[in-house]
């Protein structure tokens, strides 16, 4: 099966060996955003409310780069440095959103890239 990878020049670059996403077939595999700036690839100044919207920013530039929308996101993942700061990312995440929401798993991780404190992944289904 083919796989392309998806770039967006309005979505944060790979940091490493990876692709920032990648379309296998129907499903396009958004790899975890952490809230980095895309104009200037540095992390953005904030706190965990304006780090989860620039998290939510890349991801969504990244589904419209490879052709889809929240709307379709099936499965997402979200690493936090600290469970104390779960509600305000939840409200952030639920604004981008609309049921049926997708699967999803949060976990407390002990540290996330570049000491950031939000990182997300997702899963999309295009049709």
């Amino acid at each position: 099966m083919a796989r392309s990878v998806i770039t967006s020049p309005t979505a944060a670059r790979a940091i490493g060996p990876y692709s920032p996403a990648l379309r296998v077939g129907n499903l396009l595999f958004l790899s975890g955003q952490i809230p980095l700036d895309p104009a200037s690839g540095q992390l953005v100044e904030g706190d965990i409310r304006v780090q989860t919207t620039r998290v939510m920013e890349n991801l969504g530039e990244l589904l419209k780069a490879g052709g889809a929308t929240f709307e379709q996101v099936a499965r997402t993942t979200i690493f936090l440095a600290d469970m104390n700061d779960f509600a305000v990312v939840n409200d952030i995440y639920a604004a981008y959103f609309s049921e049926p929401y997708p699967a999803r798993a949060t976990v407390q991780v002990a540290r996330l890239p570049r000491d950031v404190r939000v990182e997300i992944d997702a899963i999309a289904v295009i049709e």
